[in-house]
C-alpha cells in the first residue's frame, strides 16, 4: 500500500498514518463495500448526505469512524456534533462556541481539529498562520470540545512535490504553538493530529508529517 511504503520511506511507523476515506457524493451501497474491504475511517462534507448515508448504512462489528472535513456552518452544529467523531474543519471560536453548546447537551467532548488557510489562499476556508495560536487559547476555555490538531488543504499544484513545503510549514507552525502553549498555558494540549494530503499529494504530506490523510478519488474514482 502506498501509505504505508511512504511512511516507511520517511522514516515513520505506518501505523502513525490514517486513511481518511473521503466518501461524498459516493452512494452508499459503494461505501459499504469500502467498508466491507477494510476502510475504518470515512469523510463527509455534506450534513444532509452523510445523515442519509449513515443511518442507511447497517452497523459492522467493527465501529466505523466518520469524520467532517468540509466547510462547516454554525447552524449546523448539532448534527454536526451527533454525527462525527472527527470535525477536522472548525476555523473560528463562534463555530467552535456552537459545537460545543451541542456537545454540552449530550454530555460529549468533541475532537475538532482548527482548519489553517496556509497558503491565505482567498477561495479557502481557514483561519491565517498568524491567528492559529490565539483561537487555540480561546477554544482551549471550552469545556466541551477539545482541539487535538490542524488541518490543512495547499494550492493545487501538478507536481505534488511543490505542496511539500506548505505541508512542512502546518507541521512547524503545530510545533511551535504547541510549544508556547505547553510552556505558558495549557500543559496539557496535544495536537498530535496533522491533517493534511489528499488524493494528488498525500505521499509529499506523509512524508511531511502527516497523520490523517483524506482520500477520496484514489479509493472511488472521479466524481460525477
Amino acid at each position: 500500500m502506498r501509505i504505508r511504503r511512504t511512511a516507511e520511506e520517511s522514516g515513520r511507523n505506518p501505523e502513525s498514518v490514517r486513511l481518511v476515506a473521503v466518501s461524498k457524493t459516493v452512494p452508499a451501497e459503494t461505501v459499504r463495500q469500502a467498508i466491507e474491504a477494510g476502510i475504518t475511517i470515512l469523510g463527509e462534507s455534506y450534513i444532509q448526505e452523510a445523515r442519509s448515508k449513515i443511518s442507511a448504512l447497517p452497523l459492522p462489528p467493527d465501529p466505523i469512524s466518520w469524520h467532517f472535513i468540509g466547510h462547516l456552518q454554525t447552524n449546523k452544529a448539532r448534527d454536526a456534533v451527533r454525527l462525527f467523531d472527527l470535525i477536522h474543519s472548525v476555523d473560528s471560536f463562534k463555530l467552535a462556541l456552537a459545537l460545543n453548546r451541542e456537545a454540552e447537551k449530550i454530555n460529549k467532548i468533541q475532537s475538532i481539529l482548527v482548519q489553517v488557510n496556509i497558503a491565505a489562499e482567498p477561495s479557502k476556508s481557514g483561519i491565517t498562520t498568524q491567528e492559529v495560536q490565539n483561537l487555540i487559547v480561546e477554544i482551549t476555555t471550552l469545556s466541551s470540545v477539545k482541539v487535538i490538531g490542524l488541518m490543512t488543504i495547499p494550492p493545487y499544484f501538478d507536481n505534488p512535490e511543490k505542496a511539500h513545503p506548505f505541508f512542512d510549514e502546518l507541521r512547524s507552525l503545530r510545533d511551535r504553538i504547541q510549544k508556547n502553549l505547553n510552556a505558558e498555558l495549557t500543559p496539557d494540549l496535544s495536537l498530535d493530529e496533522l491533517s493534511m494530503g489528499m488524493s494528488g499529494d498525500f505521499e509529499a504530506a506523509i512524508a511531511a508529517g502527516a497523520t490523517l490523510v483524506r482520500i477520496g478519488t484514489a479509493i472511488f474514482g472521479e466524481r460525477n
